[in-house]
């Protein structure tokens, strides 16, 4: 099965130039680089702006899911409950796909795992276009293949995940409380001048 039979897929947000910043304005822009892999959209980073462009705008949905179009990895992150709690309406950059999933029976945190995945990565690869910057276009990911268990298959699938993840951050935690203790060791060191 192709992605396009169970989606509608559309651009991002058409801006002209530079996203303007409009302090205040009731609409935010979600780029790349208020996104991560781990940590999802970042809405607290989003430039507040207005929309200058003529298209109507696609504002974005809970459960949309946004697909990196340029970059050398072109990984999937769905827009989760926190855009309600944003307070603002959301549009995707120029730079994204929205995919709208059709069904029902379909978890979007499950197509963004498996676009996430290795056999979509590497489909996305070796279809990418450009030699400096690779891209993607809209056929392409619409062709995308796909293959979608039963909803409960999708749930342990997603449970998994989540629980990989959250050892993932555990982890990088544990590295990272480590790594400040052995730097608050050197500097007491150094500011007692000790000696061994």
């Amino acid at each position: 099965m192709k992605l396009k039979q169970i989606a509608t897929i559309n651009a991002g947000y058409p801006f002209r130039g530079k996203i303007p910043e409009v302090a205040g304005a009731a609409v935010v822009a979600v780029q790349m680089k208020d996104i991560s892999l781990t940590e999802g959209i970042q809405w607290s980073d989003c430039l507040e702006t207005e929309l200058t462009g003529k298209r109507e705008p696609g504002f974005l949905t809970v459960g949309d899911i946004l697909v990196a179009a340029r970059g050398s990895h072109n990984y999937a992150v769905q827009v989760d409950q926190a855009l309600a709690s944003a307070g603002k309406q959301a549009v995707a950059a120029p730079h994204f796909f929205v995919i709208s999933l059709k069904q029902k029976d379909i978890l979007p945190e499950f197509m963004v795992w498996l676009l996430n995945q290795a056999p979509a990565q590497r489909y996305f690869e070796q279809n990418a276009e450009g030699t400096m910057t690779k891209s993607i276009r809209r056929s392409v990911l619409e062709d995308t293949p796909v293959v979608i268990p039963p909803l409960a298959k999708q749930r342990a699938i997603i449970a998994v995940a989540n629980t990989l993840r959250e050892e993932q951050r555990l982890v990088q935690k544990l590295i990272y409380n480590g790594e400040r203790m052995m730097s608050a060791i050197a500097g007491d060191l150094f500011d007692n001048k000790e000696v061994l």
